[in-house]
């Protein structure tokens, strides 16, 4: 039976229209000369072939053929000195020293070994195996089988193999090449690899690698935790239904007329139902999809680490949280090193070389090979340790400091001071000056550069910040203008003149926990806000204060700290107005939240479930629903709201209050949460519980700003993968299998 066709890709990197470029400068196209001969039409006495039955195939079919044959790698644990070994791995760069001598590094999936090929005679089999090494490309699986021999490094690592970047040499007897690199790819050092070509990103860029396996490992130590700690892991479903929780949906559509799954916001309401169905400690890595505006710690699609406890407060809640905690920092000081790659402080397998030299990323990794003269090793540096007991401040405590619901506690007191009020000493004339405001409360922060900085220095600063401003994100409320000073003894009344000299007195002279007495070259912003109950999760002066401090840090003119800092953040409003649902995060960036659809003009701050702080809070759902708090917690760590929970309303009754008399939901709406209200109705005990953010968790630990850096395929700004081109247009006879854009008369 003759061979069908193979099609062939004979420009692969541009399956697109729109294809981005790796690297600056995009590489020529491959000339028709340059292509494989498998890849051309073939000579004039093939055509003679049957036409039916396609081309001949080429070299590439035989290449894959003999893959069927291939021999297996040697165990690692079975490797010896003076045996025989078979590895498979990527070959890397080859280094000639000579006519007939050459080294290559292979990466295999445990380590690097080092190929040493030489020859000696003419036509022996060294000199076979040498030309095929020379005729690789690199960058190419390959199967090789060589002599394991000692070298300079072996004898105290080869019971550790992964020691070392490369730790083994491997005398070569005989390599084959799986298939082969192309030569129209183009891999450079430093490259950028757009999300196009992540597949490319992931086999060369090594910190990626490195971050996907501290993903792992630190999953891993989590889930085996959980598990000693008798936790049940359970697998809830992906196809859920439409609810009004409180972020928009993703809609799955079926084939029957008007029906549709919805993809879950989370596993909420499965792991409450689980909680009535008697399973005491409940969790899962769950898939949970939001069809949310994009941003850097938010992708439509992420992975949360889901736990409920049965008969359990938030305040135990808390504690295990801490606990779980605790051992992934510990995990994290012991197994891995933080290295700084570009500012980034990227964690390192303790077991593996640090480059000194620091050539490049790859080096810094031990991933990739280099010449002994600038492998340098030094004692890896080690994580600080984390408190086992975190600070805990309530919403308005933390919108009071901080002017945020995420504060950074890496940034002190030291160098920026908490927001203080100073509106009681401030004359009426200046805060008209600020703001169109009627009584406002004003406050202000100040901040403190590096030692020696002087007040021309630090006004340089400050006026290239707020000049940039407007071109930033950060955008802040209009009818107030932040007032900007820096303390210079050489202008009158240290250059606080604008607020006349009682009140510039008393701030310069003021000194309290947080804010020290004024000092040269210090920075003062005030600013004024409405005299109202704190909603939303930041105010102008808290974005300002961290936006500033970050400038500051990249700048130099504050020291950035490399430690872990985690707060719990509690006692939030169990309620936030509607007006006010156009939610804001401590940079600035706005997004809307649909709520629960209710018409009492708030919806719930967290999601319908959550219980009241107390028994006075829960008596106000019936007077000022607005005034109750929430017993509801977020962990917050380096700024970063790594996850949250709350303590769950357990009794049907009194959740059925909340959704029908308090958020005033239509029946209809109701109705949607009848499963959840028919399960709390069956005996169901108290409970509570939490869910990490896993994606934002990993950017903390791994010092990186966004969570596409510790995602294998992440989505971009748009929610789109450029990698396989999704979401994809549907096509006529898709929707008319699942009834898209179709009117009922159609």
């Amino acid at each position: 039976m003759s061979a069908q066709s193979v099609p062939r890709l004979q420009q692969h990197r541009n399956l697109h229209s729109n294809d981005e470029p790796i690297t600056a400068a995009e590489p020529p196209a491959v000339e028709p000369s340059a292509v494989e001969p498998s890849a051309v039409e073939p000579p004039a006495a093939e055509s003679q072939h049957d036409a039916a039955s396609g081309p001949i195939p080429g070299p590439k079919w035989d290449t894959f053929k003999e893959a069927y044959d291939l021999p297996p790698a040697t165990p690692s644990s079975q490797y010896e000195f003076g045996k025989d070994v078979v590895i498979h791995g990527f070959l890397g760069k080859r280094r000639d020293k000579g006519f007939s001598l050459s080294f290559c590094d292979v990466q295999t999936p445990s380590h690097t070994i080092q190929i040493v090929s030489t020859w000696q005679e003419e036509g022996s089999p060294e000199q076979i195996a040498h030309e095929s090494l020379k005729a690789v490309p690199s960058y190419s699986p390959v199967w090789v089988q060589g002599t394991l021999e000692k070298n300079e490094r072996s004898v105290s690592e080869l019971a550790h193999p992964a020691a070392s970047s490369k730790s083994l040499d491997l005398r070569l007897r005989s390599i084959r090449c799986l298939n082969p690199f192309p030569k129209d790819i183009i891999v450079s050092k430093d490259a950028v690899w757009p999300l196009k070509q992540r597949h490319l990103q992931l086999r060369f860029d090594p910190v990626l690698r490195q971050r996907l396996r501290v993903r792992n490992r630190i999953m891993g130590a989590m889930r085996h935790l959980l598990q000693g700690w008798k936790f049940q892991e359970v697998e809830t479903p992906l196809l859920f239904k439409s609810t009004p929780e409180g972020a928009r949906e993703f809609l799955v559509p079926t084939r029957r007329r008007g029906f549709a799954y919805a993809l879950p916001q989370s596993p909420q309401q499965y792991k409450q139902i689980l909680m009535a169905g008697g399973l005491p400690n409940y969790f899962q890595f769950a898939k949970c999809f939001r069809d949310e505006d994009h941003r850097a710690d938010r992708q439509p699609e992420f992975t949360q680490l889901d736990l409920e406890m049965s008969f359990a407060t938030g305040a135990g809640v808390r504690d295990l949280v801490q606990r779980l905690m605790g051992k992934v920092f510990n995990a994290l000081r012991a197994e891995f090193a933080p290295v700084e790659i570009n500012g980034i402080h990227h964690p390192v397998f303790k077991r593996r070389e640090v480059s000194k030299s620091h050539e490049s990323n790859s080096e810094a990794l031990g991933e990739e090979s280099a010449t002994e003269e600038s492998r340098a090793q030094t004692s890896p540096p080690s994580y600080p340790r984390v408190p086992s007991v975190y600070p805990e401040f309530s919403y308005d405590a933390a919108m009071t400091a901080f002017g945020t619901d995420k504060p950074d506690l890496r940034i002190t007191s030291r160098n920026v001071s908490n927001i203080t009020r100073i509106d009681s000493f401030l004359p009426r004339s200046f805060i008209q000056m600020i703001t169109d405001l009627e009584e406002p409360i004003v406050e202000a922060v100040k901040f403190r550069l590096r030692n020696g900085t002087s007040p021309s220095h630090s006004a340089r600063f400050i006026r290239e910040f707020m000049d940039a401003l407007p071109n930033t994100p950060l955008k802040l409320t209009p009818g107030s203008t932040p007032g900007v000073f820096v303390i210079d003894p050489s202008k009158p009344v240290q250059g606080l003149s604008a607020l006349g000299h009682e009140a510039a007195g008393r701030l310069a002279e003021m000194s309290t926990r947080y804010w020290q007495q004024c000092a040269k070259g210090d920075i003062i912003i005030i600013h004024a806000r409405k005299n109202e109950p704190f909603r939303g999760g930041s105010t102008d002066l808290g974005r300002l204060r961290t936006a500033i401090h970050t400038s500051a840090v990249e700048k130099g003119l504050i020291p950035k700290r490399h430690v872990f800092k985690p707060v719990w953040i509690r006692d939030f409003p169990l309620f936030t107005p509607e007006d006010n649902n156009d939610k804001n995060d401590s940079k600035g960036n706005v997004w809307d939240d649909p709520g629960q659809g209710g018409a009492a003009g708030f919806s719930s701050t967290h999601h319908p479930f959550t219980a009241p702080l107390g028994p006075e809070d829960l008596d106000l759902l019936q007077t000022d629903p607005l005034r109750a708090k929430a017993d509801h917690y977020d962990l917050v760590i380096n700024g970063v709201e790594v996850g949250g929970g709350s303590r769950r309303i357990h009794v049907a009754e009194v959740q059925e209050y909340v959704l029908r008399d308090v958020l005033h939901m239509s029946d209809a709406g109701v109705a949607q949460f009848a499963h959840l209200l028919e399960a709390l109705r069956a005996g169901c005990p108290p409970h509570a519980g939490f869910a990490f953010g896993f994606d934002r968790l990993l950017t903390v630990l791994c010092d990186v700003p966004s969570v596409k850096d510790v995602i294998a395929f992440p989505k971009n700004n748009k929610g789109e993968d450029p990698l396989v081109g999704s979401p994809n247009k549907t096509t006529p006879e898709q929707q008319k299998t699942y009834h898209l854009f179709l009117t009922e008369k159609e």
